[in-house]
This record gives structure tokens, C-alpha cells and sequence, in this order.
């Protein structure tokens, strides 16, 4: 994919949802903010994408951002870092069937893309607000 006259190289991973992945250097200085919109919202993806940028620690740890269609760059995104871990051992960057850490602002997932298909997500579930909703109704 062409991004402001650079070329990304990605692949393209379903998990119910559309996501594009891509590898690069020292993702936590990407200009996201300006890269993911364009990404998103490429003529390549006409019902748009969702991004997520790679950084390759090791062949058992990733660390990523990614850019959400409809919500900009979110720190902890569940189907995102599944597609991260297949598009991974796809390229052979890891292992089919280990455990893959990825590490994301929000925290870290552990996955697991199994022979037979399957992705295994384990992270914990926190508590991030607590407040109150009020409606009238209609």
C-alpha cells in the first residue's frame, strides 16, 4: 500500500473485522495520528481498515498500536492483537501454536494462533471507569 509516497507492506487479516497489518521500526515513535486515518480510510479499503503497526521484539514478543476505523488509535484492542498474532506466524516472524505476547499501551495480551485454525486470547479484564448513565425516554 501506497501512504503519502511511501510503501507499507501488510497483510491483510479477518477476524470478523477487517485489519491491516504492518511491520516497523520503533512503533512507539509513529506519527499515528497522521498515518492511521490514511490507512483507514485508503481507496485500497473501501469499507475501511482497521491498522495496527508492529514492532518485532522477538519471536515470541510484539509490541503494537493500533488505529481503529471509527475510533482513532486505541490502547488495547482484542481482535486487533489476534490479527497480529496470525499475520505474525504467517510471515514467520513466530511460531504456530506458541504463546505470543503483545504488548500494547493498554497493557498486554497473550495469544496463541493454534494448528487447527483456532486464536486463543488471555488478558485481564480491568475496570477502567465507573459512572453513571442518564436517559429520558422518548
Amino acid at each position: 500500500i501506497e501512504v503519502d509516497g511511501e510503501i507499507w507492506e501488510g497483510t491483510c487479516v479477518s477476524m470478523g473485522n477487517p485489519h491491516c497489518v504492518t511491520y516497523c521500526d520503533h512503533v512507539d515513535d509513529l506519527p499515528l495520528e497522521f498515518i492511521g486515518p490514511k490507512f483507514e480510510f485508503h481507496s485500497l479499503f473501501p469499507d475501511r481498515i482497521n491498522a495496527e503497526f508492529v514492532e518485532i521484539i522477538d519471536n515470541t514478543t510484539l509490541k503494537m498500536r493500533v488505529w481503529e476505523r471509527g475510533s482513532g488509535e486505541t490502547w488495547a484492542c482484542g481482535t486487533g492483537a489476534c490479527a497480529v498474532a496470525v499475520s505474525s506466524v504467517l510471515n514467520g516472524y513466530c511460531k504456530q501454536g506458541e504463546e505470543i505476547t503483545i504488548k500494547l499501551r493498554g497493557g498486554e495480551l497473550k495469544i496463541t494462533y493454534k494448528e487447527n485454525g483456532t486464536v486463543l486470547m488471555k488478558g485481564p479484564a480491568t475496570k477502567v471507569f465507573e459512572g453513571t448513565i442518564e436517559y429520558e425516554e422518548v
